[in-house]
């Protein structure tokens, strides 16, 4: 493979569902990139794609795979297919950007890695939240101390599942998927980021029906096969001693998402979801005022701002290199924490 020394890198797209306008509104966004090919086993989808967004051509994934000018190949297949070919890639000497899950199982995972090593190219991987602001500042408050030693960590996710939204939605329920490998990442991403590697794991699943429905699109009302868990819940022990508990379900039509970490001293809540967000403090006893340097008035949903203008809490940013986060002394109403209703941040391929 050829590797510009200078200009764009240049990448291929293999898949182009639903998620890969996703990726491509963003990495149009950098002038040191250039998509020039995307692939589909559906021709016409890849043919849309590369009209909406000016790419130099549509081609078969051999084809990108023998494109000696291609440097990056993006993986945006079902997860069955995803070590298999960013296996190909790696062979065919090009780094690989994979949505997530890496891989389905261990095995295969670690087999991708070890081939990227030998042929000296690079894997990522989706997802790539732990990068953005809002978890950024949650892991700069864990380490500033701001709710002590993490003695525990709570994760949920829940809803009705994707079937309800998505018009292809089979794929979810097919082995390497449902919301362990779906929705999981994220969290298990966040989890390591904050608190390290983990000792010992135990986990339990359940498929709460044999089929579903897909509830929008040209095939509303057809019914599919699910082949995994629609419901795992885990328990999790990390070596610094936090305990965590995480369910991840497709079965609840409570939609709920939640991210704590509990310690000594209070609980942060951690925006997973999204690059942005708000870290919500919440002091374990404590003065009711928080100290005014900590605290930002934010008006709820549907108030304005200037109804706050009494507040005797100073309005002024929060000093903490950028962090966007509330604090809150039980039972203090002085600020608020963001909590919005939203769609399980699902990948749609």
């Amino acid at each position: 493979m050829t590797v510009t020394a200078t200009g764009p890198v240049r990448v291929g797209i293999v898949g182009a569902g639903d998620v890969s306008a996703q990726y491509l509104d963003s990495l149009r966004q950098y002038p040191d990139i250039e998509v020039t090919a995307i692939a589909d086993l559906d021709t016409e989808r890849a043919r849309e794609r590369a009209e909406t967004y000016r790419i130099e051509r549509t081609d078969t994934v051999d084809g990108l795979l023998g494109d000696q000018d291609l440097e990056l190949l993006v993986n945006l297949t079902p997860p069955a297919q995803h070590v298999p070919l960013s296996l190909a890639a790696v062979k065919a000497g090009k780094h690989v950007w994979s949505e997530k899950p890496l891989g389905t199982d261990r095995a295969g995972a670690e087999s991708l890695l070890r081939a990227a090593t030998d042929a000296g190219v690079l894997v990522g991987c989706a997802p790539d939240t732990i990068l953005g602001r809002g978890i950024q500042s949650s892991a700069r408050h864990l380490a500033d101390g701001r709710i002590g030693a993490p003695h525990t960590v709570l994760t949920l996710m829940q809803g009705p599942g994707p079937e309800s939204w998505h018009p292809r939605p089979e794929f979810f329920y097919r082995a390497g998927a449902g919301p362990l490998f779906d929705i999981g990442p994220y969290y298990v991403a966040t989890l390591a980021m904050l608190l390290g590697s983990v000792a010992r794991v135990t986990a339990k699943g359940h498929r709460a029906s044999p089929t579903r429905t897909i509830g929008s699109g040209p095939d509303a009302g057809r019914t599919f096969d699910v082949e995994v868990s629609s419901h795992v819940s885990v328990l999790t022990e990390f070596e610094s001693g936090v305990v965590g508990t995480s369910i991840y379900s497709f079965d609840s039509p409570v939609r709920r998402q939640l991210f704590e970490v509990t310690g000594a001293a209070g609980t942060l809540t951690v925006p997973v979801s999204g690059f942005d967000g708000v870290s919500d403090l919440v002091a374990a006893g404590g003065p009711r005022k928080p100290p005014p340097w900590l605290c930002r008035p934010r008006a709820p949903s549907g108030i304005a701002a200037s109804a706050l203008s009494t507040s005797p809490v100073p309005s002024d940013p929060v000093p903490v290199r950028g962090a966007a986060v509330t604090w809150r002394a039980m039972p203090s109403t002085c600020c608020w924490p963001s909590r919005s209703p939203s769609r399980p941040a699902a990948a749609s391929r």
